[in-house]
């Protein structure tokens, strides 16, 4: 399970690209044995707030084996889209991190990048040619409580 949780790579100072997790979110001890177990990977797609409803809804998903993702660059996404955090990274993208790192084998990122890259360029080209699909600025002030249908 890529965890949903505080905890980021460089905050626990590792360089390491996946780092398995304590049920407490600390560094687990025998990384290379665990991540070596790992026999399937779970990818919450949807917003943040979508994906961390998903993951304390489902208390299966609190038992399986947590790991973080420490990648070296942002998210492909670029202005398209702004991550919540400079570690944030697109779906595809945290599997192809995964998986070419699980399996030791780098073309599976390369291919999974390289659909990706083909996605935004298309998405840049009609964006152009149709301003109003155009990224909207954040809002400023006060934000909406979508719960009670009311500002907060």
């Amino acid at each position: 399970m890529l965890y949903l949780g505080s905890a980021r790579a460089n905050d626990l100072e590792t360089d390491a690209d996946i780092v398995a997790l304590t049920r407490k979110g600390e560094i687990a001890d025998n990384q290379r044995a665990i991540l070596n177990r790992i026999e399937g990977v779970v990818l919450l797609d949807g917003t943040w707030s979508q994906a961390k409803a998903l993951w304390w809804r489902n208390p299966w998903m609190l038992k399986c084996q947590r790991v973080i993702l420490n990648p070296a660059r942002p998210s492909r996404y670029g202005r398209l889209r702004r991550e919540p955090r400079r570690d944030g990274l697109a779906t595809i993208e945290a599997a192809a991190m995964m998986l070419a790192s699980l399996e030791r084998r780098p073309e599976i990122a390369d291919t999974l990048h390289a659909s990706f890259e083909r996605m935004l360029t298309r998405y840049r080209e009609v964006q152009g040619e149709m301003p109003e699909l155009a990224p909207k600025p954040a809002a400023r002030g006060r934000r909406r409580d979508f719960r009670r249908g009311r500002r907060a």
